[in-house]
């Protein structure tokens, strides 16, 4: 065998090689444990449900609808 042909099979077995190192570090990353927020989520939630139930101010002078 020459070098040459010993060059291609490396070649061919870098290939599939990084292709496996690139899925290991892929799946490392995307595994990873992260912070959830749902507590911050929860209290932006009663806070947006807070200003729902809420009646809107009005200015002095200005019906209400419906009382035209």
């Amino acid at each position: 065998m020459s070098w040459e042909n010993d060059m291609s099979v490396l070649a061919w077995w870098i290939i599939p090689l990084l292709g496996g190192v690139l899925a290991a570090i892929w799946v490392t990353w995307s595994s990873r444990t992260r912070a959830t927020g749902d507590r911050d989520s929860l209290q932006d939630y009663e806070r947006f449900r807070a200003a729902m139930e809420r009646q809107p101010d009005r200015p002095e002078g200005r019906p209400e609808p419906g009382e035209a």
